[in-house]
């Protein structure tokens, strides 16, 4: 199996994205990362979905998913003509001791301490999971506390967009 990155442009309406996520579940995949919000177009909304699937299976969905009479337009992105990122939030334990430390690892990620208290920081980082992941491993040590992050952002390389040919408001 594969790691696939599909782009949705679909209209925004209620109960969307639970048929498209139903889509995915009825045929026993697993959505690795999920991202939702309105793009440039008023009306319309982008759906970025990560799943771990072979390529057969992948393309009955997308059918599937072209069928359903919301979704506008569906691109799998791939990684070399894409720009792919996550968004992470990492709340570590930090004492007067380490906080000089804490702040220069962030530093080098070109991470930002957005929260400051008495006995923690709370990061900031923008980056491939794989940034984000070594970030994550170099905090580990000080005390992880609490970690969200966003499902993978990602939009295609170049000037055309999925909205070329979509009527704009």
């Amino acid at each position: 199996m594969s790691k696939h990155v599909l782009s949705l442009l679909v209209e925004d309406r209620p109960g969307l994205l639970t048929r498209v996520a139903g889509l995915f579940a009825r045929r026993g995949f697993n959505i690795d990362s999920l991202a939702v919000g309105n793009c440039e177009v008023e009306g319309l909304s982008r759906i970025t979905v990560v799943v771990d699937v072979e390529r057969q299976p992948l393309e009955q969905v997308t059918k599937q998913l072209n069928k359903l009479v919301n979704v506008i337009k569906i691109v799998e992105l791939e990684a070399d003509s894409s720009v792919l990122r996550e968004h992470m939030l990492v709340k570590v334990r930090a004492d007067a001791g380490s906080r000089s430390q804490i702040v220069e690892i962030a530093e080098l990620f070109r991470a930002r301490v957005v929260d400051v208290s008495q006995d923690a920081l709370v990061i900031e980082v923008t980056g491939d999971a794989q940034k984000n992941r070594a970030l994550l491993r170099l905090l580990e040590p000080y005390g992880v506390r609490e970690l969200v992050q966003s499902g993978l952002l990602a939009i295609a390389r170049g000037p055309r967009s999925m909205t070329d040919r979509v009527a704009r408001g």
